[in-house]
């Protein structure tokens, strides 16, 4: 029987330099994803992204790092980590931008695991508009709770507010959808009850973000 888990979702969206030296982009997403041998690390995963959409043209980002923890204490020694702080350090010439949003699901253990190899996963962000009551977030938060219900294609669907306003460039609540593959993401773009929801809440909404990425699959062994 699953069990009610409180977990962390964690997404730090990077700019490389167009400039930076290839070899140098992959030792730092190596530094990255070497990452999730930290003990508060339950899913750590860096690449490339797919695409990158959004309604404000200065907003364009290269790579992501997708992870979750099992609490926000986690998440804060995870950040402190020497070997954490010592890739920031290391790589930080590579990077011309940066944007991460953190948010709180509750999901039951299922939900938890980490998104298989394969996988292709699209993360949402909205900045809301100023002012607004808390009904209408409610209202907002909602529509979003109902996107995993009304398409088949998504295995994983988590959603929340952000709560590390730092370095989020006022984008206020996020979403991040699971699909088993590239196929199944694409067949979603071209849902109509999908149009029909965004323009539910679109009217509260000052700039949309939407990054997607595929998890590759396990690297074969060498022979």
């Amino acid at each position: 029987m699953s069990s009610q888990t409180q977990t962390i979702e964690h997404v730090v969206l990077f700019k490389v330099k167009e400039n930076a030296d290839p070899s140098q982009v992959n030792a730092w997403l190596d530094g990255l994803n070497g990452l999730i041998s930290l003990d508060q690390v339950l899913h750590l995963s860096a690449r490339p992204v797919l695409r990158t959409r959004s309604s404000s043209s200065s907003l364009s980002f290269t790579h992501i790092l997708h992870s979750r923890y099992s609490s926000q204490n986690h998440l804060a020694a995870y950040s402190a980590h020497p070997s954490h702080v010592s890739v920031v350090k290391e790589y930080q010439p590579l990077i011309e931008d940066i944007m991460a949003v953190d948010w709180v699901f509750v999901a039951n253990d299922l939900h938890v695991a980490p998104p298989p190899p394969g996988s292709a996963i699209r993360v949402t962000c909205l900045k809301l508009k100023d002012n607004l009551v808390e009904d209408v977030k409610a209202e907002i938060l909602g529509g979003i709770k109902g996107i995993k219900d009304r398409f088949g294609e998504i295995s994983q669907f988590t959603f929340g507010e952000n709560f590390s306003p730092g370095r989020a460039k006022g984008f206020s609540v996020a979403w991040l959808s699971v699909f088993p593959g590239q196929n199944q993401l694409e067949t979603v773009d071209g849902n109509e009850d999908l149009v029909i929801l965004e323009e539910k809440v679109r009217g509260f909404v000052e700039s949309e973000l939407v990054v997607d990425f595929v998890v590759p699959p396990p690297k074969s062994a060498s022979v």
